[in-house]
Formats: C-alpha cells, sequence, structure tokens
C-alpha cells in the first residue's frame, strides 16, 4: 500500500489499485489517525467493488454450469442446456468453444478474472450455439439479446490485443 498526500487536495480522498498495490491520495493537513480511518475505508470499497466485477463462475466448473442456466434463461429463454461447461488451460486462437452435437462447452482459463458481464457475454455467445452453429445473423439476432455484447467483443479484442494473443471475436472469428 501507498499512501500519497497533496497539498492541492483539500477535502477529498481517493484510491485505485496500481499493478497489486492499493494507491490512496488524500489532502497533506489530515491527521494521521484520519489516515488510517481512510485507508481502511478506501481498501474496503475496492474490495467490495472488485468482488461484485468477478463472476463467482470463476470458482469451478459447476459454478461455470450453473451460471450457464441462469443466463441460458434469461436471455436466449431456451431448453437447449449445455451437458458440461468446463474451464480448460488457455486455448492459443480462442476464448472459448462449443460442441453442438455433444452440447459441451469449454471456456479458457485466461477468462477466470475477466469482469463478471464479460465471462457473461462468453457464455451467452457459447449457449447461442446450441442453438445456431455458425455465425449468420439469426446467431448474432439471439446473441444480442444480451445487453453488454458489444461492450464485451471491446473487451476481449482490447485483452487479445494488450496480450499479443491474435484472438479475433470470442471463439475465433470476427464479429459479423
Amino acid at each position: 500500500m501507498e499512501v500519497r498526500r497533496s497539498k492541492r487536495r483539500r477535502r477529498t480522498v481517493s484510491a485505485y489499485l496500481d499493478g497489486g498495490t492499493l494507491v490512496v491520495q488524500l489532502p497533506a493537513r489530515m491527521s494521521r489517525a484520519e489516515e488510517r480511518r481512510w485507508v481502511a475505508e478506501m481498501e474496503r470499497k475496492l474490495l467490495r467493488t472488485a468482488r461484485k466485477k468477478v463472476s463467482p463462475a470463476r470458482e469451478s466448473d459447476a459454478a461455470l454450469l450453473a451460471r450457464c442456466h441462469e443466463l441460458n434463461r434469461r436471455y436466449l429463454g431456451s431448453d437447449r442446456e449445455p451437458a458440461s461447461v468446463r474451464w480448460v488451460p488457455p486455448m492459443r486462437t480462442r476464448w472459448a468453444s462449443c460442441t453442438p452435437a455433444q452440447r459441451t462447452i469449454r471456456v479458457s482459463e485466461r477468462l477466470r478474472n475477466v469482469p463478471a458481464w464479460v465471462l457473461d457475454y462468453v457464455l451467452v455467445h457459447e449457449l447461442t450455439h446450441l442453438r445456431v452453429a455458425g455465425h449468420d445473423a439469426r446467431f448474432w439476432e439471439l446473441c444480442r439479446s444480451y445487453p453488454h455484447t458489444d461492450r464485451a467483443i471491446g473487451y476481449l479484442e482490447g485483452l487479445s490485443d494488450a496480450a499479443g494473443l491474435g484472438i479475433a471475436g470470442v471463439d475465433g472469428h470476427a464479429q459479423e
């Protein structure tokens, strides 16, 4: 943890994570007791926010499958449930994949720590493949029932570029 005092800062306290370091910015005139109170408060807020962003589905294959059932009902209204959903070692060219004939979905370990809304999009994308095998207009119509589709695609494209992975779209295909 790092505390940064500023003479220009009058009242506000802010905090952010820089890598793995919590940085708390506060007014220079603040007492040590106030500093301790604000550092603890900002740490609690950041942890609470981080927990909300991370999907509980990342914990296990069973949690991933349960999340798929929930997303399938909410966004696709489908009775085509997956037989299995599991985390797999990082894939070279995909974030996830689906085998409709076996109703199986595999999700790359690279996605364990993405925000929950991104993982949800990937799961909805793969669940849509249980109904539509390709990436035609019907596929994208169903897939876009998830409200964060375009935002999640942008996130994944940025993640791929930043990591130098060269993964196009969710499962190796560009968005159509």
